[in-house]
C-alpha cells in the first residue's frame, strides 16, 4: 500500500506534476519502515551551519505560484462573467430586432390600408367623393395616431438596438482583452510551475545527500508571511490528501502505521499543530529529516521524511509556525508529511493523531 500514489497533488490551488516528470532524477528510495525498531531516528547527526538556498527559492516559489495561480483563477472568473454578459446582450439585442421587424410590419400594414381606404387619391378628393366625410375623418385620424404610434414605437426601438449593439461590441471587445490576459497569466503559471519543480527536486537532492553523510543541515530561516492564527490547533500542512493512517497495515512497513500520512508536494511548508518547543531535530534512519516539537500537557507531535527544517533544537513555535519543508527523505515511497502525536518524544507512544487533533478541534 503506497504512501504516494505518484499523481498531481493541489497545493494552494496549484497543479503541479510531482513524480510523473522527474522520478528518475530521483534517487531511489526504500520501503516505508518507520514503525520498526530500526525505523527510529535516534542520531542527531553533525549539524552544519548553511541552509540550502534552495529551501528559499521553493518557498519564494510557492508564494509565486499561488499568487499567479490566484490571478489566474480570478482572470477566469472575469472572463466567465464578461462571457455570460455578452450572451445576454446578444439575447436582448435578437429581441429588439425582432420587435422592430413586427413593427416595420405594422407600418407596412397600415400603408396599405390607407391604400385601401383612399384608392391613393388625394385627401380632399376623398373628403368630397365620400359618403360620410365625419367618418373619414375619424378613421383617418384613428390610422394617423396608429402610424404616429408606430413610427414612435420603431425610433425607440431602433434607438434600444443601436446602444444594445454598441454595448454588445464593447462586450465583445472586453471579453477578447480578458481572454489574451488569461492566455498570458496561463504561460506564467506554467513558467513558475515548471521553475517550482526544478527547484524542488534539487532541494530534495541536497536533503539527500545530507542525510546520507550524516551532516544535516541547520534551520533555514525563511521568510514566512505572519497570518493570524486564530485557532489554538491546526492542520501539519495547509493543503493535502490523505495517505495512509494510523494503525494501519501495510506490506511496506514491519508493523501496524505510526502516522497520519499527508501527500503533499516536496518543499511544502510544514507547519507546528499548536505552541510548544522544538524538542529535537534530527535525520538518518527510516524517518529521514524529522522535527519533534513538545507542547502543553505532555504531548509531542512528530513531523518526518522533511526536504528541510526551518527550526532549531529549543526553539519556541506558534501555532501554525513553519517547522520545515515536506520531501521524501529516509523509507519513503514518495513526497509526503508522516505526522504523528506522541505521549513521549520516542518512537512506539503514539496516539491516533485524527483523533488526538479532533480532541482540538482540528478535523481532517
Amino acid at each position: 500500500m503506497p504512501l504516494c500514489r505518484r499523481r498531481p497533488h493541489l497545493f494552494v490551488c496549484v497543479p503541479v506534476l510531482l513524480c510523473a516528470l522527474l522520478v528518475p532524477t530521483h534517487p531511489a528510495a526504500s520501503a516505508e519502515g518507520h514503525v520498526s525498531p530500526e525505523g527510529h531516528v535516534s542520531s542527531e547527526g553533525h549539524v552544519s551551519s548553511e541552509g540550502p538556498s534552495a529551501s528559499a527559492d521553493v518557498a519564494r516559489l510557492y508564494e509565486e505560484a499561488s499568487a499567479a495561480t490566484a490571478r489566474y483563477v480570478e482572470g477566469r472568473r472575469a472572463a466567465r462573467v464578461q462571457k455570460t454578459r455578452v450572451r445576454k446582450l446578444d439575447r436582448l439585442l435578437a429581441a429588439e430586432r425582432r420587435h422592430m421587424a413586427v413593427l416595420h410590419a405594422d407600418l407596412g400594414r397600415l400603408a396599405n390600408a390607407q391604400y385601401r381606404s383612399g384608392g391613393g387619391l388625394p385627401h380632399t378628393v376623398q373628403l368630397l367623393l365620400a359618403d360620410s366625410p365625419d367618418a373619414l375623418m375619424r378613421g383617418k385620424q384613428v390610422m394617423l395616431q396608429a402610424d404616429l404610434a408606430v413610427n414612435s414605437a420603431v425610433a425607440k426601438t431602433r434607438r434600444a438596438a443601436s446602444g444594445l449593439a454598441v454595448a454588445k461590441r464593447r462586450a465583445d471587445r472586453a471579453k477578447r482583452s480578458l481572454d489574451r490576459h488569461n492566455t498570458r497569466l496561463a504561460d506564467l503559471k506554467r513558467g513558475i510551475e515548471r521553475k517550482l519543480e526544478r527547484a524542488r527536486w534539487t532541494l530534495q537532492g541536497e536533503a539527500d545527500r545530507s542525510v546520507a553523510a550524516g551532516r544535516c543541515r541547520g534551520a533555514v530561516r525563511l521568510n514566512q508571511q505572519r497570518t493570524p492564527v486564530t485557532r489554538a490547533w491546526v492542520t501539519p500542512v495547509e493543503s493535502y490528501e490523505l495517505s495512509a493512517g494510523f494503525d494501519s497495515a501495510g506490506e511496506r512497513w514491519a508493523h501496524r502505521h505510526t502516522g497520519q500520512d499527508f501527500a503533499v508536494g516536496i518543499g511544502a511548508p510544514v507547519r507546528s499543530v499548536g505552541a510548544g518547543r522544538v524538542e529535537s531535530v534530527s535525520c538518518g534512519g527510516g524517518f529521514g529529516i524529522e522535527v519533534v516539537v513538545r507542547h502543553k500537557g505532555g504531548y509531542f507531535t512528530q513531523y518526518a521524511h522533511l526536504a528541510a527544517v526551518t527550526v532549531d533544537q529549543g526553539d519556541r513555535v506558534r501555532a501554525g509556525q513553519w517547522v520545515g519543508q515536506a520531501g521524501t527523505t529516509g523509507n519513503s515511497t514518495g513526497p509526503h508529511l508522516h505526522f504523528e502525536a506522541r505521549l513521549t518524544p520516542y518512537l512506539g507512544s503514539g496516539v491516533d493523531p485524527r483523533r488526538w487533533l479532533a480532541e482540538r478541534g482540528v478535523i481532517l
